[in-house]
């Protein structure tokens, strides 16, 4: 397919995708991600990089760590692609939940350090706002979005994630995930499974967190995204840069549509998808949307490695 257009964007990792040693190899490898992860350490204080490469994972998966963690082991992941491939071009960024921030400072909206920051301090405001309530979150899977909003309104619970057909998260009161696992097993999901989480994201009960991030957030130097960065929130991209906290803020408590989102680029054209971060689960949610897209992933060596010679093969680079 030498000499192929596509039109490629990038796909940022939300928490959940952490695992202790994420980065390490990297590291090890490429001067490049170990100063970086010498400069999130210096830039937070403490020992970040010495969490994600050793957990404990009970450490990790602090939502206060999670978010920092994933968000530069995502970037680490994106400056090695660029360093790899310099004529690397991508007309859009998207990211999940958290992602959406190192989405954002992909596009040239915010800085490195600042995102870097600033993550820190939302996972903060977010484990602050699972202490002080009870929540819990269920994958809901093959069962529509339509009768699990029904499952939601009859349990007290909120829609919360629309990854992908047939994968969708609930969130709500610890008390009420167990009435609608059941009220959805009911209607013929295939499965509803609770998550090990530490509390119910992307729904009311993270109000508490919003306007302490809207403070963090005034802190930034916002600037106009180089390319289109698509919102959870909203399923279409960022407006101009005045707008963008706004957003962010709503994104705590709002549902984060990502189907929708990756639907949107699809019809704008956007044949390749190059996932950066832990994990892979992006790219198995873009399979169940559209299995004719090409999505790559970086997530440690022998993937930046796959993803470099697939993107040669293609003319880029």
């Amino acid at each position: 397919m030498r000499g192929e257009m596509h039109k490629t964007a990038l796909l940022f990792a939300g928490q959940g995708a952490q695992v202790v040693g994420m980065g390490r190899d990297l590291a090890e490898g490429f001067p490049t991600a170990a100063a970086l992860f010498r400069r999130a350490d210096e830039a937070l204080g403490h020992g970040l990089s010495e969490v994600c490469f050793h957990g404990p994972e009970a450490e990790l998966t602090r939502t206060q760590n999670a978010q920092p963690g994933i968000y530069l082991a995502s970037w680490v992941a994106l400056e090695l692609l660029r360093e790899a491939v310099p004529g690397l071009a991508f007309e859009a960024t998207a990211g999940l939940s958290l992602g959406e921030f190192t989405a954002l400072a992909a596009a040239g909206a915010m800085s490195f350090e600042e995102g870097l920051r600033v993550v820190r301090l939302r996972g903060r405001f977010m484990q602050e706002a699972c202490d002080a309530t009870r929540g819990s979150m269920a994958a809901v899977i093959g069962l529509d979005e339509g009768p699990t909003r029904e499952v939601c309104a009859e349990a007290g619970v909120t829609l919360a994630n629309l990854n992908c057909p047939g994968q969708i998260v609930i969130s709500g009161d610890a008390e009420r995930i167990p009435l609608a696992v059941e009220r959805a097993k009911a209607k013929g999901a295939r499965k509803a499974i609770p998550l090990p989480v530490a509390g119910a994201y992307h729904s009311p009960l993270m109000a508490s967190a919003q306007p302490k991030l809207a403070e963090a957030l005034a802190t930034v130097t916002w600037r106009e995204p180089r390319v289109p960065v698509v919102s959870n929130v909203t399923a279409r991209p960022h407006g101009d840069a005045s707008s963008i906290p706004g957003v962010l803020v709503d994104q705590v408590t709002s549902s984060v549509r990502w189907e929708e989102s990756m639907r949107w680029l699809l019809g704008q054209g956007f044949t390749r998808f190059i996932e950066l971060g832990p994990g892979a689960a992006l790219a198995g949610f873009m399979k169940r949307i559209d299995k004719s897209a090409l999505v790559l992933n970086v997530s440690d060596a022998a993937s930046l490695a796959a993803t470099v010679a697939a993107l040669k093969e293609s003319g880029q680079g």
